[in-house]
């Protein structure tokens, strides 16, 4: 009788085991998806605006149309390869390669698009065991499957003010690609 119980226990941990990691693995595809037309959107909205705006800011307390589309790529590059992939986290103040100064129109949005296709590439890898490991998110506890959710949030926000100054200079933003 033992054997068969531990035989039927095996059985059924399998069978409730192997949805869940598929669930995992989905999110993975669905999140990947939804990023690529992220990036689409931001970079139609980022080659809307003219190069002579890209410096144009609402208020003095804004950012510039440009400082937001290069906010973009420094947080998606921190929330990505530092707090998903581990690896050491850029500091804005010893960075340069998201800093707007000296920089074409052109080449920010090659940097907005590459690290957009480098964060893709290292979500393509993540190992979905670690969606409940827990991070220090600015004092707060957040799991890295939240660091996700976040990530796609924080582009929402800064590409969503993005739109508003396109609007701000008499331009109409590109219609929304839907599942964002």
């Amino acid at each position: 009788m033992k054997p068969t119980f531990i035989c039927f226990v095996s059985i059924m941990c399998c069978l409730v085991q192997s949805p869940l990691l598929a669930q995992e693995d989905d999110f993975i595809k669905e999140y990947l998806e939804r990023f690529e037309n992220s990036k689409k959107y931001v970079i139609k909205v980022a080659e809307m605006m003219p190069e002579d705006d890209y410096n144009f800011k609402p208020t003095d307390g804004s950012l510039s149309f440009a400082e937001n589309l290069m906010h973009i790529g420094f947080a998606m590059n921190w929330h990505s390869q530092s707090l998903l992939g581990g690896k050491p986290a850029i500091k804005w103040n010893d960075d340069t390669r998201y800093k707007v100064s000296n920089r074409t129109k052109e080449e920010m949005i090659k940097i907005v698009e590459a690290t957009f296709e480098e964060a893709a590439r290292l979500m393509e890898q993540f190992d979905t065991a670690q969606f409940k490991d827990e991070l220090d998110y600015f004092g707060l506890t957040r799991t890295k499957r939240q660091i996700f959710m976040l990530l796609a949030d924080h582009i929402t926000h800064h590409r969503g003010q993005m739109l508003v100054y396109l609007r701000l200079n008499g331009l109409v933003p590109p219609r929304y690609v839907l599942f964002q």
